[in-house]
């Protein structure tokens, strides 16, 4: 018998939690170039909760994938704001049910005794501000990985 190596565990779906702004920093990353149509934001006014359904690229994967000379990933999470006390956007019209938004960022402002402002920046100039009583976010991948249909990595120019 062999001792386990690394290379032999099963990969995991993403979960993870952000209550710092160093966690949201990871989450952030994790995020960032994820696409989502518009229909698939929801508002749960007495829940308290602002939840997103991503498609984000898996930049965990990206070196893996380049090493086996595979197609790069994207995989379905649920992005999930807690403890919300309100929800502003600007440049995303709810109405254009074909609009797909493109997540850039995602910040933290801090407020009074734990309270902040989270912020979505999107491309095109776009955002979502969600007001919260404090630091809680929340990713989950829901989905098996697929091949990112465009086959190339997202890339910001310089």
């Amino acid at each position: 018998m062999t001792d386990a190596r690394f290379e032999d565990a099963a990969e995991a779906p993403l979960s993870l939690r952000a209550e710092t702004p160093e966690d949201l920093a990871v989450i952030a990353a994790l995020i960032q170039d994820a696409v989502l149509p518009v229909t698939e934001i929801r508002w749960e006014a007495r829940a308290r909760r602002l939840a997103l359904l991503i498609n984000r690229f898996r930049w965990e994967d990206k070196s893996a994938a380049e090493a086996a000379r595979r197609p790069y990933e994207r995989v379905q999470s649920l992005l999930v704001f807690s403890d919300v006390t309100g929800i502003a956007s600007q440049g995303v019209d709810r109405q254009d049910r074909d609009l797909v938004l493109s997540l850039l960022d995602l910040g933290w402002e801090p407020g009074l005794d734990g309270a902040g402002k989270l912020t979505l920046t999107l491309a095109g100039d776009g955002a979502i501000a969600v007001s919260a009583e404090c630091l809680a976010v929340d990713l989950r991948d829901v989905t098996r990985p697929y091949a990112a249909v465009s086959g190339h990595a997202p890339h910001h120019p310089d």
